[in-house]
């Protein structure tokens, strides 16, 4: 058993191996109190006036309590980041990176701006932890990336990956979790989803190209197609002479 989870967890892509294990090492840390969770928290005055910038980062590390909710997240974050590392951005990690420390700046933008407008700052403010929103973010691109796969909610019943997000957003609101949560990450992962698949289509730029000091980050094998031994291709057919 031990081997197997040893196996697993080394045949992970880096990006979801390396967020996978901040993520559960700060959560244990913090229920140990090993960790004080108030170290964590995002907090602008605190990154402002007190220079304290690791919290831009260590927002998305804390899962809150190890509970049912906490393992959902893993099993989301380990899920949907290894598929998206693995098959849309096959080859470019540097791309994905980029894509979640997009996701990661378009959270926090709309957590601040959000807690400086009237009757809704209070309920920005009660957002401390992205965690949970880039988690969804994440499971919210995969989804328009795949949007015909057939997928099974606790086996009650069955719908497309296009309606997976608001599937988890119901189940959200049903077991009492508030739904500002998923709804950031869906409104972060959209924005990507544009900015990066559909806008390019319609006009022919790219605006979320990957900058060049991250590219040089990562060493990305090329994905190389293999050609099958022994298979030769017909001579393109000559055209008759009229």
């Amino acid at each position: 058993m031990a081997e197997a989870v040893e196996e697993w967890y080394k045949q992970m892509p880096i990006i979801t191996r390396s967020y996978l294990t901040a993520a559960v090492v700060t959560t244990i840390g913090c229920s140990l109190e090993i960790i004080s969770p108030y170290n964590l928290y995002l907090n602008p005055r605190l990154v402002v006036k007190h220079y304290q910038f690791w919290r831009l980062v260590t927002n998305f590390l804390y899962f809150r309590k190890m509970d049912l909710d906490f393992l959902f997240h893993m099993f989301f974050l380990a899920r949907y980041c290894k598929l998206l590392e693995e098959n849309s951005f096959r080859g470019r990690t540097a791309d994905f990176f980029y894509m979640l420390l997009f996701g990661a700046t378009v959270l926090t933008g709309i957590v601040l701006i959000g807690g400086m407008i009237p009757y809704v700052s209070e309920s920005f403010a009660k957002i401390i932890f992205l965690s949970n929103s880039l988690t969804f973010m994440m499971v919210y691109v995969w989804s328009k990336q795949n949007p015909f796969i057939h997928m099974s909610f606790l086996g009650l019943f069955t719908f497309t990956a296009a309606y997976l997000p608001w599937v988890l957003l119901g189940f959200s609101v049903l077991v009492g979790a508030s739904a500002w949560v998923d709804l950031l990450g869906m409104i972060a992962g959209h924005a990507y989803y544009f900015l990066e698949d559909v806008y390019p289509k319609m006009t022919g730029r790219r605006p979320l190209k990957t900058p060049f000091f991250i590219r040089s980050l990562f060493a990305d094998d090329p994905v190389v197609v293999a050609r099958p031994a022994n298979v030769r291709f017909a001579a393109p057919p000559v055209e008759e002479a009229h």
